[in-house]
């Protein structure tokens, strides 16, 4: 059973004495040096459901890129992912910008590996290593700051390189605020570098355990529940089967949002999306108002074709299906959000027994899941969330069918506006410190953290409503001057008829 082992590690003192150099004049000639010495505090925020040792530990990337290297000279692929030009959501991304710098520089309009300066290591995994670099003689260092990714290939076996390469083509499908972006591919010699986002936050994991009782409010588990929900609808929509959701693969940028990480054990599968629209019936907003048809409209784009036979995954999240070894869907990530709120509302998952086999064995019984004694009222929409999602039959498991849409539809995500859900304020939390939009337009003020201040649509309403009523008010006193001098006129003229006026 392959566990989910290639996580991105942060280390948020960013005091570190580790320092990183590379000085090349150009690819063929590198000199990716890196030597760093990684403490228990550096990996302060693993998890223990990881493989990784967390004693202290020496890591070393030292290999010498020679000008005679025939692999290097003839066969290098260094291979920039330009797709700024069609990225909708991110195009005016200072991160763009400076790597739009780089490549205007560059001889062949491409970024190189010597564009690039590492500053620290920031973690290992079990593909390759994860670095903190910035784009070279870039005047904005917060902007220029990115993760790299590098996999060494010449020591990796085919079933973990398929992985390798199932990653960095999911990562250049994706446009969506909740995931990574893929900045550039770079393929030189062995080494595949794939730059990403870098989030300062760290990971949901570590976050979690800074928090009382390990556990986080109510309102901070529907913030990071709707936010990764959207995000694996995204995922379900392009075709792809998460597999690995579990708060170590949650990362949570400098603006306090969350971004999915680790798309090694994806596989993708068929959607076919379907739209309906449902007539509920006529319905009155208000008196004395036009009867109005409230029509549903319903988008379903669910990968229900979706199905594998590996059994990939973190011991804690794997779903009934998948340790049966019949073949699974689309329902081990509905089944593995349902231990991710459980998790993040009372900081164990639901089903953990003393040891690996143990847990294994309470995921593949009969036994339905139990809930400790409420801490706080309002728990019981989440707690039917939670047994809805973990249903052992994927056939009546919640979100299987209809995928997000019938999740979103849960009582307890009533009241969030899904359009607006990027600009909802992260929660207060301890250890989460989130950068403020600034309002001169300086450094930092892409950063959306602050929701905008709404007006609420019934004050608007109700001030049209009064203005409307007392217009029509003047204009029927106006009217009842004239009616009753045009009465009494009719009055003394028999030749008129009498006509009564009825004050609105």
């Amino acid at each position: 059973m392959d566990e989910a082992q290639d996580n991105y590690y942060y280390d948020q003192n960013n005091n570190s004495n580790n320092n990183g150099n590379t000085s090349s004049p150009c690819d063929t000639d590198l000199d990716f040096s890196f030597n760093s010495t990684v403490t228990d505090r550096t990996f302060a925020s693993s998890s223990a459901r990881s493989s990784l040792a967390r004693s202290s530990l020496t890591l070393s990337f030292n290999d010498r890129l020679s000008t005679t290297s025939s692999s290097v000279t003839a066969s290098a692929t260094l291979s920039s992912y330009n797709s700024f030009d069609s990225l909708h959501h991110r195009r005016s991304d200072p991160h763009w910008s400076a790597i739009r710098t780089a490549t205007n520089l560059s001889s062949d309009g491409r970024l190189h590996l010597s564009h690039l300066k590492l500053l620290r290591l920031l973690g290992a995994g079990n593909l390759g290593r994860v670095f903190l670099c910035k784009i070279r003689d870039c005047s904005d260092s917060a902007s220029s700051q990115f993760a790299l990714k590098v996999v060494d290939r010449d020591t990796l076996s085919k079933k973990k390189l398929s992985h390798v390469q199932m990653e960095a083509r999911i990562l250049s499908l994706l446009d969506h605020p909740f995931l990574p972006t893929l900045y550039a591919r770079i393929d030189v010699s062995h080494y595949t570098c794939l730059l990403i986002d870098y989030c300062s936050n760290g990971d949901l994991h570590s976050l979690l355990r800074k928090q009382p009782g390990n556990r986080f409010p109510l309102a901070a588990v529907k913030f990071f529940a709707a936010e990764v929900l959207v995000a694996l609808e995204y995922l379900h929509a392009l075709g792809i089967v998460y597999r690995d959701l579990k708060p170590e693969n949650i990362l949570l940028r400098e603006d306090g949002h969350v971004m999915l990480s680790d798309f090694d054990l994806c596989f993708e599968a068929d959607v076919d999306p379907t739209f309906r629209c449902d007539r509920v019936g006529p319905t009155r907003r208000r008196r004395r108002s036009r009867r109005r048809m409230v029509v549903a409209a319903e988008f379903v784009a669910e990968p229900n074709a979706a199905f594998s036979s590996s059994c990939v995954g973190t011991h804690e999240y794997l779903s009934p299906e998948l340790l049966s070894g019949s073949g699974h869907g689309n329902g081990v990530d509905w089944w593995a959000f349902g231990v991710l709120i459980y998790e993040l509302m009372y900081g164990t998952t639901p089903f953990k027994g003393g040891s690996k086999e143990s847990t294994l064995r309470n995921i593949a019984s009969s036994k339905q899941v139990a809930f400790p004694p409420p801490s706080a009222g309002g728990m019981e929409e989440a707690e039917d969330l939670i047994r809805k999602l973990l249903v052992k039959d994927p056939r009546r498991r919640l979100g299987c069918s209809k995928g997000a849409t019938d999740v979103k539809r849960h009582r307890f995500f009533e009241g969030i506006k899904w359009p607006l859900i990027r600009h909802y304020s992260p929660p207060e939390l301890r250890g989460l410190a989130v950068k403020r939009a600034t309002s001169n337009g300086g450094r930092g003020g892409h950063v959306m953290t602050v929701a905008p201040k709404i007006r609420r649509s019934w004050c608007v309403k109700g001030l049209v409503d009064y203005m409307f009523r007392r217009r029509k008010k003047r204009y029927s006193r106006s009217r009842l001057n004239s009616s009753s001098a045009y009465h009494h006129q009719a009055t003394t003229n028999c030749n008129y008829y009498q006509y009564k006026v009825r004050v609105a």
